[in-house]
């Protein structure tokens, strides 16, 4: 049996001889009645007042509030960016006139109108965060099928308004020129008076919808002395006239003259011939013009008598030049008159092929006539020739 190890008067009991010693206690040994009382525990640190001021609580919610803020718009702007950059529901490519102080919401009616969009607030958004406000500009925009917001906008911003074309024939009278513009209704305004004749350059001109028609015109005349000055400055050194604007005259005659392209130099050596050797000119397109001062085609073959009738234009009757050009000649003609073919011939007469048959002397010239004649009263010509003019051309000696 074992016994209490005696205490050895400090209340510990004694450690046998063998056993280690337990580690020492940072703590007391306290009496029975000690260890009843209630431990002592320190009082908890007061909280910093800084931690409490109002401002820091302010602070901090207003942290929290920019964190959760931040985070609706950079989902709002991801959301945003996807229906800004997807397809749109325009079925086919549409043409849509944005008209002059329209604003971003009034655009926007517009093209949710037109069917080029469905989502004007993402449009209206984009145009926001794209800071692009002030850059939409008016004009007729072409939108193509499924166009994105994104490339709507893009569109408006880079003013790729629709470009319409106004082509001027070669060889058109300068009221006739006109009279085309005030048909075409993408143009707006007035033409104050008719271009002198000869000083419009045929070309095709863009320009955008509403475009003044004094612009085209400006720019019409500005084209032609731009080339003349160009033609002017290469033309050959032996030629039969001393400016500019008699070079444009014999051009205007040439233009009128010319039925395929590539005639168009032997045609002006023809003329250039015959005023250099005191031939008058005997060109029918001259004899129109002055019956109809500039209006346009007769719509009837020319009569015996209108080929000897008196007017400054008529050149079966005036020596030399007529007093101006008879129609507006573009480049291809004002280069022929400037550098004609090295040639002697003197005569040309309608082929029945669209072409002319050109000849050095009278006898020659007259077999081509006599071909002609035949072509006229016996075998048809082919369906897609020029008609030929009951007044054959260049000699009177044809007639």
């Amino acid at each position: 049996m074992n016994s209490v190890p005696p205490d050895n008067g400090n209340g510990r009991a004694p450690i046998p001889n063998g056993a280690a010693a337990p580690p020492p206690s940072n703590k007391l040994l306290r009496s029975p009645r000690a260890a009843l009382e209630p431990e002592r525990v320190p009082m908890p640190r007061r909280r910093s007042k800084r931690v409490r001021h109002p401002l820091v609580i302010v602070g901090n919610a207003v942290f929290t509030t920019l964190i959760i803020v931040s985070v609706v718009v950079a989902g709002a702007l991801f959301i945003g960016k996807q229906r800004f950059e997807a397809s749109g529901p325009l079925v086919e490519d549409k043409v849509v006139n944005i008209p002059r102080g329209a604003g971003v919401r009034d655009i926007a009616d517009i093209l949710q109108r037109e069917g080029v969009i469905d989502q004007p607030w993402v449009f209206m958004g984009g145009v926001v965060v794209l800071k692009a406000g002030s850059e939409l500009k008016y004009g007729e925009y072409q939108f193509t099928k499924n166009a994105s917001l994104a490339d709507v906008v893009n569109t408006i911003i880079e003013n790729k308004v629709v470009q319409h074309a106004f082509t001027v024939a070669e060889g058109l009278t300068s009221e006739q020129i006109v009279a085309r513009l005030l048909e075409n209704t993408a143009l707006s305004g007035q033409i104050k008076e008719i271009p002198r004749e000869g000083t419009l350059l045929p070309e095709t001109y863009r320009f955008t919808l509403g475009m003044p028609r004094d612009q085209i015109v400006q720019r019409m005349q500005q084209g032609h002395k731009r080339v003349l000055q160009e033609v002017w400055e290469h033309r050959a050194s032996d030629l039969p006239y001393k400016t500019p604007e008699q070079l444009v005259t014999m051009a205007s005659i040439v233009e009128k003259e010319t039925g395929k392209a590539e005639e168009r130099t032997r045609v002006a050596a023809v003329f250039i011939n015959r005023l250099k050797t005191k031939m008058r000119l005997q060109s029918d397109p001259t004899i129109i013009y002055g019956l109809t001062g500039g209006k346009g085609a007769l719509g009837r073959p020319i009569l015996r008598s209108e080929i000897d009738q008196a007017t400054p234009y008529n050149t079966y009757v005036i020596d030399g030049l007529p007093p101006g050009p008879i129609a507006n000649p573009g480049r291809a003609s004002l280069e022929a008159a400037a550098n004609p073919a090295r040639t002697k011939e003197l005569y040309f007469v309608a082929d029945g092929t669209g072409g002319h048959a050109f000849a050095d002397s009278y006898a020659e010239h007259q077999k081509n006539v006599a071909r002609l004649r035949a072509i006229e009263h016996g075998n048809a010509p082919p369906a897609d020739t020029a008609p030929v003019s009951s007044a054959p051309k260049n000699g009177a000696a044809k007639k």
